[in-house]
Formats: structure tokens, sequence, C-alpha cells
């Protein structure tokens, strides 16, 4: 918890099983690999969350097509309006007309494992 983080418990068994029993704790670099990790993906998830509420101007918990029209025309302006519609219809994974957050948040993390 020093380093804003408090790991669950887990994510604390998980890291203690990996540890070889014959020693009584982890190295001090091992365990800052770990946490600096953690605090990447924190890091990571609050500019997504920072991008999808700047787009999310009524402050609803989704993207309408005309809020994502609107955020395309603002960073992409020379982008057909067919192509906006068919990321809109790629992105909104269970086709309520919404985009979530989650829906957002996976289309941003689509093939970023891989990379």
């Amino acid at each position: 918890m020093l380093f804003g983080y408090k790991p669950s418990k887990i994510e604390v068994d998980s890291v203690m099983s990996s540890i070889n029993p014959n020693t009584s704790g982890i190295l001090l670099e091992g365990f800052l690999n770990i946490v600096r990790k953690k605090k990447e993906a924190q890091r990571y998830r609050n500019e997504v969350r920072h991008i999808f509420t700047a787009f999310d101007t009524y402050y609803r918990g989704f993207l309408t097509l005309e809020d994502f029209k609107k955020a395309f025309r603002q960073v992409a302006p020379k982008l057909p309006e067919r192509t906006v519609l068919e990321v809109f219809r790629e992105v909104d994974r269970d086709s309520d007309g919404h985009i979530s957050f989650r829906d957002f948040e996976y289309a941003l993390n689509y093939g970023q494992k891989e990379a």
C-alpha cells in the first residue's frame, strides 16, 4: 500500500507461490517490478477513462452514435461518416446502440497483447 496500490489476496498468493520455498521472501527488485507493472496498467486505464469521459459530454456513462460522430469530427474530421458508423458498430459489441466504457476500453486494448 506504500506505493499507492493494495494487492488483492489472490495477487499476493500468486507472487508468494512463485518464490523459492527455501528463501524467506521476495527480492526487492522482483517486488518493484510487480508493483511497476500494476501501476503502469492502472495509469493506462486512467488515461482510457479520461479519453472516454472527454467523449461522453453528457456524463451518461456511454456513448451514442451521435457522441461517437462528434468525437471523430474533432479527432479525424476527414474520415468518411460511413467508416465512423462501421467503427461504432464494431466497438458496440452487444449491439445495444451504446458504447459503454467496457466496450471502449476493449476496443482500445484490442491487439495490444500481441504487440
